[in-house]
C-alpha cells in the first residue's frame, strides 16, 4: 500500500514537471524558433508607452518599432526620449510623438492624451511601472506627498490609460495592453512595501482584465522581470542581469503566447526558485540582504 501511495506521488510530481518543462519550452524557446508573425497586423498600428523614461520602456518601445509598430511616448520627463524618439523614424521608418504628461494634475493631463489618440489605431498599451519604486524604503519612511504620488503615477494612471485604449482596441477586436512590473511581487519584501503592493495589484489587474477580454480579441499579458543592467544602479551585465534591449528582444517574443510571465529565460527559473522558498526563510533572508 505504501508502495503504491510512493509511486503515485512520484508520478504525480514527475507530470508537475513535464508539464512545466513544455510550458517553459513553449513560451520562452518555441516563439524564437517559429517567430510571431506581424505583430502590426495582428493587434495594431500604434503603441503607447506610458512611463517611456525607463530604460526597460524604450528597449520594448525600440522592439515594437523594429516590427513596424509606431510609438506615443507618455512621459513627464522629455530629455530622457528625446534620443530614442529622433532614431526610431530614421532606424524603422516608423513615427513617433511625445506626450509630456503630469498626473499630479489629475484628469486634464488624461484628456490631453485621450485627444491625441482619438483618431489614432492604437493597438498596443504599454505600462512600465517608476523606477522610483524599486530603491529599498519603509512605508513609514515615505512622506505623505511621495506616497500618494506614488499612487497615482502607478496603478491609478496604469489603470485609466487601459480604460482610455480599452474602447477602440474592442470596436476592432485586436489589442495589446502589456504591464511590466517586477518579480519581485511574486513574495513580500521588507523595505519595500509599496513596490510589492503595487506590483501585485498590477499583476492580479493584468489576470483579470485578461480573463474579461480574451474572448474580444484583447490580449492582456503581466510581465515580471528581475533585475536588469543600469548604469543608474551599477549593475553589470550577464546572464541573470541581461542589457535591457536583450530582455525586451526575449519579452516580446512571449507577447501573444503567455499572459504572465517574466518574459526571460533565466529569470523563470529564479522566479521558481524563489517560489519554492517557504515565507519565513525569504523574509529572513531579505532582511538580512536589505540590511
Amino acid at each position: 500500500m505504501l508502495a503504491l501511495v510512493g509511486a503515485l506521488y512520484t508520478a504525480k510530481k514527475v507530470v508537475i514537471l513535464l508539464r512545466s518543462c513544455c510550458s517553459f519550452f513553449r513560451v520562452h524557446f518555441l516563439p524564437r524558433i517559429f517567430p510571431t508573425k506581424n505583430l502590426k497586423q495582428r493587434f495594431g498600428e500604434w503603441a503607447i508607452v506610458y512611463d517611456a523614461a525607463s530604460p526597460v520602456a524604450l528597449a520594448y518601445a525600440e522592439e515594437l518599432a523594429r516590427h513596424g509598430v509606431s510609438i506615443i511616448f507618455i512621459t513627464a520627463d522629455p530629455d530622457a526620449v528625446r534620443d530614442t524618439v529622433a532614431s526610431l523614424p530614421q532606424a524603422f521608418g516608423v513615427e513617433t510623438a511625445v506626450i509630456l504628461a503630469d498626473f499630479s494634475l489629475d484628469l486634464p493631463a488624461l484628456k490631453a492624451i485621450q485627444e491625441v489618440i482619438r483618431h489614432k489605431d492604437i493597438g498596443f498599451l504599454v505600462n512600465c511601472v517608476e523606477e522610483a519604486l524599486t530603491f529599498p524604503q519603509n512605508l513609514i519612511e515615505v512622506n505623505e506627498e511621495n506616497l500618494m504620488q506614488a499612487v497615482k503615477n502607478n496603478p491609478a494612471v496604469m489603470t485609466l490609460l487601459t480604460r482610455s485604449v480599452l474602447p477602440q482596441m474592442l470596436q476592432r477586436s485586436r489589442g495589446a495592453v502589456v504591464n511590466i512590473s517586477t518579480g519581485a511581487s511574486s513574495k513580500p519584501l521588507p523595505g519595500r512595501v509599496l513596490l510589492t503592493s503595487s506590483m501585485g495589484f498590477l499583476d492580479q489587474f493584468s489576470y483579470a482584465l485578461h480573463l474579461e477580454y480574451k474572448s474580444k480579441g484583447i490580449f492582456v499579458q503581466s510581465l515580471l522581470p528581475f533585475q536588469i543592467a543600469s548604469i543608474k544602479e551599477n549593475l553589470r551585465e550577464d546572464w541573470l542581469i541581461p542589457k535591457p534591449q536583450v530582455y525586451a528582444h526575449h519579452a516580446i517574443s512571449t507577447l501573444g503566447v503567455s499572459h504572465r510571465t517574466t518574459g526571460y529565460w533565466p529569470h523563470t527559473l529564479q522566479y521558481e526558485l524563489i517560489r519554492s522558498i517557504p515565507d519565513l526563510m525569504w523574509v529572513f533572508a531579505s532582511r538580512l540582504f536589505i540590511s
